[in-house]
């Protein structure tokens, strides 16, 4: 099994690509749709569908990006950008449960 703090360092390393490596979407747009939060319609509309009901978009919701001034290459980081971000929320909050459950981050819990 891979070393905890490598997978980790994995994690950040990916978080810090899709944010700041080189792309075709500006900086602050792969940040808003890695918060999920910030992009004006119609991208608002395509990277909530991906991160919250991913099954529910349509070719209309991609043609609709597109339209709004997007390449297909950006729309294409964005799309991965809002996947990262969902994926990086879930991997925190499942941390914090299981840190929760094992007792590990509380004071009271003698190591």
């Amino acid at each position: 099994m891979p070393d905890e703090d490598g997978k980790r360092a994995a994690h950040r390393a990916l978080v810090d690509r899709v944010l700041n490596g080189e792309g075709k979407a500006s900086a602050e747009q792969r940040a808003c749709a890695f918060g999920n939060d910030g992009l004006s319609p119609p991208l608002d509309t395509l990277i909530g569908k991906i991160v919250n009901s991913p099954a529910q978009v349509t070719e209309a919701d991609l043609a609709a990006a597109k339209a709004s001034g997007c390449t297909e290459d950006q729309v294409f980081e964005l799309v991965v950008c809002a996947a990262v971000g969902q994926s990086d929320r879930l991997y925190g909050a499942g941390l914090a449960a299981l840190a929760e459950a094992t007792g590990e981050g509380r004071p009271d819990h003698a190591a």
